[in-house]
């Protein structure tokens, strides 16, 4: 019976050292496992957010790329094309002068800057000498001899009258002027005159003591 015994005690060691062998292979599996996850996921999402990185910003590029430049062509283009147009209008009218007495229609601008360096608005009105139709007159030969065309404008009351001026501008077509005040006139028949001034910042024109009505405008060139 001893070597039964023997037996069996064989059995037992051999079964102690297959159970700590699975217990050992176990632990080392999990081991094993956690580590190579761990390794497998830190290189794996190094190398996933290098190459997402490199194709999001490859595309956003591209995107941002195409939609600032059309956005910048398309401003661009509108800006130039306005200040373009507007430099090339006048140095083209400027060119178109010639010489003599050639004349032409100006843009609003140039009729406005013209009145303000024109000094025929300073000149002092002087009963039945110097009066309304004498400041259109000087007004329409300075036009003319910078190269506008200026109408000379008779206003007529019921009793009496007026003289302006006027241009045919090309932006803002005919416009009228008082040459004595440079202030833009709206001139309508049938409409007091003094109603149809625009005055200047702070200035009020009172109703005057004639009847300025508006019978007819005639404008000659």
């Amino acid at each position: 019976m001893k070597w039964l015994k023997g037996i069996s005690m064989v059995v037992g060691v051999l079964g102690m050292i297959c159970l700590g062998g699975y217990i050992v292979y176990n632990v080392a599996y999990a081991m094993g496992e956690a580590t190579g996850h761990d390794k497998g996921y830190n290189v794996g999402y190094t190398i996933g957010q290098k190459a997402g990185y490199e194709e999001g910003y490859s595309l956003g590029k591209a995107d941002g790329y195409g939609e600032g430049y059309s956005s910048g062509k398309t401003d661009g283009y509108d800006e130039g094309y306005t200040s373009g147009r507007a430099d090339g209008y006048e140095e083209g009218a400027e060119a178109s002068l010639g010489h003599g007495y050639t004349s032409r229609d100006p843009i609003y601008r140039e009729a406005i800057t013209f009145l303000g360096e024109d000094k025929t608005d300073r000149n002092k009105h002087i009963e039945d000498v110097y009066v309304c139709s004498h400041f259109a007159r000087d007004v329409c030969n300075n036009a003319e001899n910078v190269g506008f065309r200026c109408a000379f404008v008779d206003i007529r009351y019921l009793d009496g009258g007026h003289a302006i001026i006027a241009f045919d501008t090309i932006d803002e077509e005919l416009v009228f002027f008082d040459p004595q005040t440079d202030e833009r006139v709206n001139p309508v028949v049938g409409k007091r005159y003094y109603q149809c001034i625009e005055p200047k910042e702070g200035y009020y024109y009172e109703k005057p003591p004639f009847d300025d009505t508006i019978m007819d405008i005639l404008v000659i060139w």
